[in-house]
């Protein structure tokens, strides 16, 4: 039986949910997303990178990921 507890977000606009205890580093690795290349912007403030690993998501959080994509 699965016991691990399922929180509600809202990410990029779209309602999605994740286990309880994710936090923003493990949200980056479940989107495949590389840590130096976006900025993650939590509940309209931006995010130090730094601190990824401790900040815990939780219900009802909205977190939009900005991926910086080169060019020239």
């Amino acid at each position: 039986m699965n016991n691990l507890k399922k929180i509600k977000i809202q990410l990029n606009g779209k309602k999605r949910q994740i286990k309880m205890g994710y936090n923003l580093k493990d949200l980056l690795k479940l989107l495949k997303k590389d840590n130096n290349k976006v900025a993650i912007e939590l509940n309209g403030e931006i995010a130090d990178k730094k601190k990824y690993s401790k900040i815990f998501l939780k219900k009802n959080d909205k977190i939009e990921i900005v991926q910086f994509i080169g060019g020239g």
